[in-house]
């Protein structure tokens, strides 16, 4: 039945005494008529396409509904099964909820009373393990307490454990056989002898045999004494070895299964629950369920890794790892905050060094998974949860090695049998060499032989493919013959770039082999970082004609991962200085930028900004032949296609803009003069504008005041005169007061101090609403809602304050009594942060501006000097105020350093 022929009976149904209300009470004997009234209610709760949704006060019924279902505890005279079966129904409405976007979960309670059941239902079941939670989890930097009560489980005989190292390969087919097996790990620490063995395994012998050792995996028994503490403890138990009988046996596989449900039924939840709320309320409640190392005789609190580790199902391991990698998509301002501790004296503990102690966890548990895993979903899921990892962590915070194990540890599975595995691998090394470079650990990781971490043997051992010997069939070196294979070579590129090259020449059929061949070792390798320069002139012809070709696929993945490639090409000084490849690069990336595949616009955005980039560094370093040979139909062409490439999605947008500003920055009089280029030109500028002032990402709009920056550098350009002068200035005025992320606030106090002369700010008018919104913004440095705004704030009023000195170095006489007005109004608050500036020394702030004491004490004298000459004309009518407002300033400034040196 369709919602609207519904919506006459709804009351009936989800009122106050509405039948659906009255059955899923908790107070309603009949377990089974519950269930099914919960499940009535869920399927209630379902998004359909084209029909509305329900209304907010029975979303809000349902809500609670649900909540108290999960929140209630089994009773000795309800089935299990039923009982699991009305848990998954409860799940599957919230989640129903959730995911029709009108579920807005507001209340800090509401919200920690959810994040309890669904971590409560995460563990429903799971062998050896039972936790009690609180009734709400409340957002804290420091673990949360949740309390594991003991298990009662009947202990098997010794002699009914037997060695099973090599039971994981007689799995079922899609390797989910797993999920019927009892697992009697517990989630604490691992006992002292399995952990230490594996931790060292890790860090000081990387395993190049996954499989291997898997069997090395720590699992410890619920009970003290039900296993030897040697060696002979690392076995698990089969449900067929077990005391059950096969009927007993059969009913405990089934409610295993229905358990399993529950706990992915919770975690696709909480993957739903991720997506709805903001990422800083998220990260509040970050230790609730990512690991942290725990103290010393303290156990390790359960975590989304214990399910990783320990769930026997693997379909269940990949759901949380699903759910840890969104957690850890788009992380990377929370923990840039990371940093290991260098004073181990302190009284307490900082919460950066909590969370670099989060970090390093994480990177300890994902490799145990990794090493132990046997199914291949998961194993990709893994990778992919390293690689989102990898991508935000801040190693140049933290100690080195941490990118060394997962390194070695990832090596294997670059020839796994399973293509995603594959794929997934290659991923996260392309994750690890763009760590935040240049880093002196990835640089020693280049520079290894090729056959390090690749060298094994054993049965086990994943698909090799055999790269480097069929590279070197495919495409001989100069300078090495077939008959003198082994002469003198010249350098070569790393192993990774060479595995890369060979995965995209070789044939298919031949790029697979059973043998145990490695990659040659004792040649010469190239020091990191390898550059296009370093290889041979047919060899840069061979990439660039293999990566313009791959543009033009009909592969989605594969034209993404060229039109990438070319963008990074395009930063190499040896090619971007060439018109004609720079041309054709542009081509290129114009012909992926309309695809219809968003990965691949949004890869082609990116590309185009490095492009542009690279066109404003040739102007600058060739000056006006290389702006004179590149094609002007073709920047037109860019301009056109740039600008309609701002308006898709945001991905794509953030680049866009940013391609935007440096074309316009590019332009020369004779382009702006053009009637063809001057449509172009007001189109563009209207959509960066439109841009800052969108509700779009704080990325895509900190792009965008970027651009107008840009802009505002090009001479050519009538800026002040043109209409879109006033709306650009308007825009950037309203971000620096209001924006709620700072770093944008930065970015338009830059742009807004970049034009040089006192003609491009326009009217008198225009010019004094500028300072005006720039003295607001200032006095608004410290108002933020978000604590990691916070560490901006100094930058921020670092830009504001050079902005204001910037204006009051170009203002004229009919500008100051406005000036003067405002600082009457404002003085004290004025100077004390002028003064802060002037004495805050050398400082990179996030504007990207480096102004040391002599620099910022100029910019003062310099506008004093200024104001000097212009308050001596005799229409002035502050009468040498201003000028001897910022004497007063400086005078200061100097008293301050004074009493600092003595």
């Amino acid at each position: 039945i369709s919602k609207q022929r519904l919506s006459s009976y709804l009351q009936d149904l989800l009122g106050k005494t509405g039948l659906l209300v009255q059955f899923s009470d908790p107070a309603q004997s009949d377990v089974e008529l519950r269930r099914a009234a919960v499940h009535s209610m869920a399927n209630l709760c379902l998004s359909v396409p084209g029909q509305p949704c329900l209304d907010e006060p029975y979303r809000s019924v349902c809500f609670q509904t649900f909540l108290s279902v999960l929140q209630s505890s089994k009773t000795s005279n309800v089935d299990d099964i039923v009982f699991c079966m009305l848990l998954q129904n409860a799940l599957k409405g919230i989640q129903s909820l959730l995911n029709g976007g009108k579920m807005k979960i507001l209340q800090t309670d509401q919200l920690g009373s959810l994040l309890a059941v669904l971590k409560k239902c995460m563990f429903h079941g799971l062998p050896g393990l039972s936790i009690e939670m609180p009734a709400a989890l409340y957002p804290a930097p420091l673990p949360q307490y949740d309390k594991r009560s003991p298990v009662k489980q009947e202990q098997p005989e010794p002699a009914a454990f037997k060695p099973t190292g090599k039971s994981k390969g007689k799995q079922k087919k899609g390797e989910f056989a797993e999920e019927g097996k009892e697992d009697l790990c517990d989630t604490g620490n691992e006992s002292n002898h399995g952990a230490d063995v594996l931790k060292l395994n890790l860090e000081n012998s990387p395993c190049a045999d996954p499989r291997a050792c898997a069997s090395d995996v720590a699992c410890v028994p619920a009970g003290k004494d039900a296993l030897p503490s040697h060696g002979a403890s690392w076995k698990r138990i089969s449900s067929s070895e077990s005391e059950y009988s096969d009927a007993e046996g059969g009913i405990q596989s089934k409610m295993r299964s229905y358990q399993a449900k529950v706990r992915q039924g919770a975690l696709a939840c909480f993957l739903s629950a991720i997506k709805s709320i903001e990422k800083r309320v998220l990260y509040g409640y970050w230790s609730a369920f990512v690991p942290d190392a725990p103290g010393i005789g303290s156990p390790q609190s359960v975590s989304l890794m214990t399910i990783a580790l320990k769930d026997p199902s693997p379909k269940t391991r990949a759901c949380s790892l699903q759910v840890l990698s969104a957690i850890l998509e788009g992380s990377k301002q929370f923990l840039s905050i990371a940093e290991d501790a260098n004073d181990h004296k302190r009284a307490f503990t900082p919460f950066s060094v909590t969370i670099a102690s989060s970090i390093r966890e994480l990177h300890r548990c994902l490799l145990l998974a990794l090493v132990a895993e046997s199914s291949s979903q998961t194993l990709t899921q893994i990778i992919k949860c390293l690689a989102n990892l990898v991508s935000n962590a801040p190693y140049s915070r933290l100690n080195p090695g941490l990118l060394t194990r997962v390194w070695n540890q990832i090596k294997p599975y670059i020839c796994h049998k399973d293509v995603n595995v594959r794929v997934s691998s290659l991923t996260l090394l392309g994750a690890i060499v763009s760590a935040q470079a240049p880093l002196p650990e990835v640089q020693l990781l280049l520079q290894q032989p090729s056959s390090s971490g690749l060298s094994n043997s054993g049965s086990a051992t994943p698909h090799r493919f055999n790269f480097s010997e069929q590279w070197r069939k495919a495409l001989p070196l100069e300078g090495e013959s077939p008959e003198n294979p082994s002469g003198c070579l010249p350098p070569e590129p790393c192993w990774l770039i060479r595995l890369c090259i060979s995965i995209i020449v070789l044939p298919r059929e031949d790029s697979c082999s059973d043998s145990d061949a490695n990659f040659p070792s004792g040649n010469v390798y190239e020091p990191s970082p390898v550059r296009l320069e370093s290889l041979q002139n047919d060899q840069q012809i061979l990439c660039i004609t293999l990566l313009l070709g791959l543009n033009h696929s009909e592969t989605p993945l594969v034209k993404a991962a060229a039109v990438r490639a070319l963008g990074v090409y395009i930063l190499f000084s040896c090619l971007r200085q060439d018109v004609m490849f720079v041309a054709d690069t542009a081509n290129a990336i114009l012909n992926s930028l309309h695809d219809k595949s968003p990965s691949v616009r949004a890869k082609a955005a990116w590309s185009l900004g490095n492009l542009t980039d690279t066109l404003i560094v040739n102007m600058e370093t060739m000056g006006q032949s290389f702006q004179e040979e590149f094609s002007d139909l073709l920047l037109l062409k860019m301009l056109r296609s740039a600008t309609e490439a701002s308006k898709d999605k945001d991905k794509v947008k953030s680049n866009a803009v940013r391609a935007l500003g440096n074309l316009l920055h590019f332009l020369q009089p004779c382009h702006v003069a053009h009637p063809r280029f001057r449509e172009a030109i007001e189109e563009s500028l209207q959509a960066l504008v439109s841009t800052v002032q969108s509700e779009a990402t704080m990325k895509v709009r900190w792009n965008a005041c970027y651009a107008l920056g840009n802009v505002f550098k090009n001479s050519a350009l009538p800026l002040g005169e043109a209409a879109w002068t006033t709306q650009a200035y308007s825009a950037l005025s309203s971000v620096v007061k209001s924006c709620k992320n700072f770093k944008v606030r930065i970015k338009s106090a830059m742009a807004l101090s970049i034009p040089s002369r006192r003609e491009c700010y326009g009217a008198t008018e225009q010019f004094c609403q500028i300072w005006s919104a720039l003295v607001e913004a200032l006095q608004k440095s410290e108002d933020t809602e978000d604590f990691l705004e916070f560490k901006y704030s100094a930058s921020l009023r670092t830009q504001i304050c050079q902005a204001l000195l910037h204006l009051l170095s170009l203002a004229t006489n009919t500008d100051l009594p406005l000036i003067w007005e405002t600082i009457r109004a404002n003085g004290d608050a004025i100077k004390s942060y002028v003064v802060q500036y002037m004495k805050s020394g050398v400082e990179d702030n996030e504007a990207g501006t480096h102004t040391d004491l002599c620099e910022r004490e100029r910019l003062l004298k310099g506008a004093i000097e200024h104001l000097h000459g212009v308050e001596k004309h005799p229409e002035c009518k502050t009468g040498g105020r201003v000028s001897v407002y910022l004497e007063d300033v400086l005078t200061n400034h100097a008293g301050a350093t004074e009493l600092t040196e003595a």
